[in-house]
């Protein structure tokens, strides 16, 4: 059906021509004008609006010829048409078959990659979950792969059987993804004791090149049967036991993990360990660095520490601006945000050393400029500290707890 078309009423008398279409309801105008609303089932086409005018222009042409006015021979009057004409029995069901459906857009099309600010620095993570953590000797596990970086990893994850090896995933992990590797029992453990993840590094545009890995992994399966083995964490929903295999671009030293193969001549490598074994002494002197820089610029005497107080073995720490800075004179918002970070970062310094030390950062409600900017330190540089909101019924809505182990 479409506009022109000559209709009837299958339910009633009378018909009239179309004049126009709302949703599945069919504007039908009768001889006296009048749109009568009727749906589309109900009418029945009589007479095809295209085959009239196709019949009027052949009635029209052969008048034409008749009278004279037309002088073309017959060949030229049936290999030219007029620009107007309209081809006989075209129906509105025929309008989209000449669409090729590769023409699309849609088809083919990748959404660009969403990158994270800090995430430039390779982090891979080796992670496992329980599915009732309330049944660790019965209870499946699933083991994934996390890449918490903008880079592609492509990889392979196999275990050792006997002299040999049994792979058990290989593919590609998307940037700050994370991918099951598999499904498994505590049964499955004694096959899996011994693995090895293998992976490089790469970006669909230019980027800096990272070097190969290939780390041999050690389960302990005893882990798997302790309930404190599972952590909360910023990957999944659940607890996890998560084994780093590269942070930060810097290989994880840990006992579990070892070197498959020592490559003498692979210095990418060897230049990664070095570093990280250095790490806590660069940490200890960039923060004192920056400490020194920021207390140059604002001539705030930082060699007093901000105001501690011990409350119920806790330690809180008040970060407003006025209770860290004499005056704030000649300082931007982002100047003081900068430094109040600056003092939530040394604090975490000065007691990381005591595991189970609780403390409390009163950040204030405000617009939570401060607040979010914690929590993304908390979620980007201490992983593996955990915070909650405080009590807020001592401090209010506006502190956050964070527990250092």
């Amino acid at each position: 059906m479409k506009i022109g078309d000559k209709v009837r009423f299958l339910s009633d008398t009378g018909g009239g021509v179309i004049a126009g279409f709302k949703g599945k309801i069919v504007l039908v105008e009768d001889e006296d004008g009048f749109q009568i609303p009727t749906p589309a089932n109900e009418i029945v086409v009589v007479e095809d609006a295209a085959v009239d005018r196709a019949k009027l222009r052949i009635d029209q042409q052969q008048r034409k010829v008749d009278e004279g006015e037309d002088k073309r021979s017959i060949k030229q009057r049936l290999t030219s048409a007029s620009v107007d004409d309209e081809p006989i029995n075209v129906g509105w069901r025929d309008v989209d078959a000449g669409i090729d459906l590769n023409d699309d857009p849609s088809i083919g099309f990748e959404a660009p990659v969403k990158e994270r600010i800090g995430g430039d620095e390779l982090s891979i993570y080796l992670a496992f979950t329980p599915t009732d953590i309330k049944n660790l000797s019965t209870t499946h596990f699933k083991s994934y792969l996390v890449n918490d970086s903008n880079y592609y990893i492509h990889f392979s994850y196999a275990v050792k059987d006997g002299e040999n090896w049994s792979l058990r995933a290989v593919g590609e992990l998307e940037p700050n993804m994370k991918l099951l590797i598999e499904d498994f029992t505590i049964a499955d453990l004694n096959d899996m004791l011994h693995g090895c993840v293998q992976f490089h590094a790469y970006k669909n545009k230019p980027f800096k090149l990272k070097p190969t890995c290939d780390i041999q992994v050690n389960i302990d399966a005893v882990k798997f049967y302790k309930l404190n083995t599972f952590h909360e964490n910023v990957f999944f929903e659940q607890p996890a036991l998560i084994y780093t295999l590269v942070e930060k671009d810097k290989l994880a030293l840990r006992p579990m993990f070892e070197p498959l193969i020592k490559k003498t001549e692979d210095t990418a490598v060897e230049k990664l360990k070095t570093e990280y074994d250095t790490l806590d002494s660069h940490v200890d002197d960039a923060v004192q660095k920056r400490t020194d820089e920021l207390a140059k610029r604002y001539k705030v005497e930082y060699k007093k520490p901000a105001k501690q107080i011990l409350n119920n073995d806790k330690i809180i720490v008040d970060l407003h601006s006025e209770e860290l800075l004499e005056t704030t004179a000649g300082m931007s918002s982002a100047d003081i945000l900068e430094y109040q970070l600056d003092v939530f970062r040394r604090t975490l310094e000065q007691y990381k050393a005591q595991r189970g030390k609780k403390i409390i950062f009163i950040h204030g409600k405000g617009e939570g400029v401060l607040r979010h900017a914690i929590i993304h330190e908390l979620n980007y540089k201490y992983k593996h500290y955990s915070y909650q909101d405080a009590s807020f019924r001592e401090y209010g809505y506006g502190a956050t707890q964070i527990t250092i182990k």
